[in-house]
């Protein structure tokens, strides 16, 4: 062969030949792997889309606390909560296997540990018993059984993972607590904070997201069930618990540094996802909850509208201890990037309920029906199971909006009154819904109405309909048949100080409602079916002006005969605090100086922050420190009873000596304004003008009792009355009934 001759050797040819061949089966399985994988997504969005009526998470405490005595089968772990579900609407359980500590879980794991420690060990429900090991004995574990279970009745089943769960808040180096791990001991620098030196916001024993060990195990954790469990998807849960950064728990936002870690955790999950969902040929899902605010969520760390944008998550589901906006903002949001939203419907923690419950079957089917009217493609239930294990009536009904307009519902004007301060820092600005619980009042004067929305999930426009045919005989057929089905509408306010129902002027969309009645503290009105309409609907509420007072006429009086009802609230007290009828007064004692050594009684007068109050007590100090305190909503004031003098409480300097503990005297505080007057036994002996504006935190009540927790203090109270020229509004409830078939 001549130099440069283009003949190539016969192993120079073979050569070239097997790497065309090579570069050929190369781009052959790389077409082919992005085809599977186009087709993994493309069934992916199928699934993602198909209907699930209803999501139960269920938080997984079923393994944790079994009753002690009670012989172990996986038959009887599953019939706690599981099994009742076959039947209902329930399409799919996201099941969590605690996941507390954040390392802490009730599957077999090897990233995690496996929580095997008992609870009567930390002094924790002495009659239960953790059955994790003898799931795991059985040659199950609760995760398994339960996806076992799921897909034999058709249903799906995610793993619910709490990506900051800290229940574990509760431990001390000196009393170690059920549910703190290992890996907060050997690691107290991966938190935001210590039992000492608490975070602000947020719980102090949440792991810091910003640190890539914390982001690498969380990874690990969601690959491994990927990898060994049947699992139809996964549950990111960021709302348990609302903190991921140092920067948030100790008061600022999250940076785009800290956003985009997050992020990156969010890309490597929908990868690995990928990558196990090709080898198994079926994809797995990734469902996350979080708040329903884009800007909230930023602030905390949690780009969602970017993850959306991205597609890196199949379905969005939002709230759990607050909402923040009406339904409609989560679904627009989720729907513009082509993503199923299921509105969380969770127990509501609202304090001081009376006549009509957030957790009823009917505040479920209302909470439900309006979700369903916002455009949910789905309901999930969390929180649900303790009282009702799988078998409320909410598991056959909330999935299906055609029949729950047929049933009766309560709606309520606020159903979660969580504080989203205490997650991020001036969290409440988000806040575009009505806060109005009997733990957060409104007040209502001649001159300030009380104006918000009710979010209503049904159309009763054509309830009423009339009906003209050719015979009248028909004609009057249909017409009774259409009146007797249609439902009863009331509105109900909590009112405590209202006393007459010409005292107030309500309007629902511009239609007065007349005909009210009074039943204790609430005002019924009728209400006519048809000026209600599905979505938000118009209240206002309006004191009318009345003639002055005289100081007969009080609004609030409690005689010492008895012992204040509703609506006065008791202090919890403690064991040096005591109450006793005696010679037809009540004695209040707080006789310990640690914390809790205090005892008040507490009622929601909805002082006017601009006008008059007055009130009113007849008192004899036996020792120590008693005080009465009022509130409206902006400022605070107490008058403190010692056995020498009298004094406000905002200012020390003004005080009036005298011997309080001889006799009985009559102390009135009169407000106007910031100015406070107090005057004892008719005489004026405290004027304290512009004293009336030390903060309130928001709180608008008359309290009277016994000391604080560094005092001690006791007195005998005759009666304490009080008068103010407004109205408290403490809830909001619209019923809707249907007559019984």
């Amino acid at each position: 062969m001549t130099v440069g001759s283009r003949t190539k050797t016969p192993w120079l040819a073979l050569l070239s030949a097997v790497l065309l061949c090579a570069v050929a089966l190369a781009e052959s399985t790389s077409a082919a792997d992005d085809g599977a994988l186009k087709q993994l997504r493309e069934t992916r969005k199928q699934l993602a889309h198909k209907q699930r009526r209803v999501i139960f998470n269920n938080d997984g405490c079923d393994a944790l606390y079994l009753p002690k005595d009670e012989k172990l089968t996986v038959e009887k772990f599953l019939a706690k909560r599981t099994t009742p579900l076959a039947g209902t609407q329930v399409d799919a359980i996201a099941y969590c296997t605690i996941s507390s500590g954040f390392s802490f879980f009730t599957h077999r794991t090897k990233v995690g540990a496996v929580l095997t420690r008992q609870p009567a060990d930390f002094g924790i429900r002495n009659d239960m018993r953790n059955i994790t090991q003898e799931l795991i004995d059985l040659g199950t574990d609760c995760l398994q059984a339960v996806t076992d279970f799921a897909h034999k009745n058709k249903m799906e089943c995610f793993w619910s993972m709490r990506m900051n769960d800290t229940h574990d808040a509760e431990y001390r180096p000196d009393k170690p607590y059920l549910l703190y791990p290992q890996l907060k001991v050997d690691h107290s620098d991966w938190l935001v904070g210590d039992p000492v030196k608490r975070s602000r916001h947020g719980r102090w024993s949440s792991v810091d997201y910003a640190r890539p060990e914390i982001r690498d195990l969380a990874f690990r954790f969601i690959e491994e069930v990927c990898l060994n469990y049947d699992v139809d998807g996964v549950e990111l849960d960021f709302f348990r618990h609302l903190c991921f950064f140092k920067s948030t728990a100790h008061g600022g936002k999250a940076s785009q540094a800290e956003r985009d870690m997050m992020t990156e955790l969010m890309r490597r999950v929908r990868a690995m996802t990928e990558e196990i969902g090709l080898k198994r040929g079926r994809p797995i899902l990734v469902m996350v909850r979080a708040t329903d605010s884009v800007d909230f969520n930023r602030d905390m760390g949690l780009d969602v509208e970017r993850w959306l944008q991205d597609g890196l998550l199949d379905l969005l589901v939002t709230t759990c201890y607050f909402r923040l906006n009406p339904w409609e903002t989560s679904v627009a949001l989720g729907h513009k990037y082509g993503v199923p939203v299921y509105p969380c419907i969770s127990d509501s923690r609202v304090k001081g309920e009376d006549r009509f419950r957030r957790g009823s079957v009917e505040s479920y089917r209302g909470q439900a029906l309006e979700a369903w009217a916002a455009g949910a493609d789905g309901i999930h239930l969390f929180n649900l199971f303790d009282v009702f294990g799988g078998r409320s009536p909410v598991f056959k009904e909330v999935g299906d909006p055609k029949a729950l307009r047929t049933m009766n519902n309560l709606y309520f004007a606020t159903v979660r009154d969580g504080r989203p301060d205490s997650w991020l820092a001036g969290g409440s600005k988000y806040r575009n819904l009505p806060i109005l619980t009997p733990a957060y009042s409104r007040t209502i004067t001649a001159s300030k109405s009380l104006s918000l929305d009710l979010a209503v999930g049904e159309d009763f426009g054509d309830k009423e309909r009339r009906f003209e045919t050719a015979d009248p005989k028909k004609a009057a057929v249909s017409n009774r048949r259409s009146l007797e089905s249609a439902p009863q509408a009331t509105l109900h306010l909590q009112m405590p100080t209202l006393r007459n129902v010409g005292d107030v002027c309500v309007k629902l969309n511009g239609h007065e409602l007349s005909n009210g009645k009074l039943a204790k503290d609430w005002l019924d009105l009728n209400v006519n079916p048809v000026w209600i309409k599905k979505g938000a609907n118009q209240i206002e509420i309006a004191v009318n002006p009345q003639p002055a007072a005289s100081d007969a006429q009080w609004t609030i009086a409690y005689e010492g005969d008895k012992k204040p009802a509703k609506p006065w609230t008791r202090d919890a007290g403690s064991a040096r605090t005591e109450e006793l009828l005696a010679k037809g007064a009540l004695l209040i004692a707080d006789r310990g100086n640690v914390g809790g050594d205090y005892h008040y009684y507490r009622y929601p007068w909805g002082a006017d922050p601009a006008g008059k109050s007055v009130v009113e007590a007849r008192v004899k100090v036996v020792s120590g420190l008693s005080r009465v305190i009022i509130t409206n909503g902006v400022a605070q004031e107490r008058l403190e009873l010692q056995p020498d003098r009298i004094e406000l409480w905002s200012r020390k300097t003004i005080c009036h000596a005298m011997d309080t503990t001889k006799d009985f005297h009559v102390y009135r505080i009169v407000t106007q304004g910031k100015d406070v007057k107090v005057y004892v036994d008719d005489e004026l002996r405290l004027d304290a003008p512009g004293a009336y504006v030390k903060t309130a935190a928001n709180r608008n009540e008359v309290c009277f009792g016994a000391s604080d927790s560094t005092s001690v203090g006791e007195a005998c109270w005759d009666y304490v009355r009080a008068r103010v020229d407004s109205q408290s509004c403490q809830d909001l409830v619209l019923r809707v009934a249907f007559p019984k078939k």
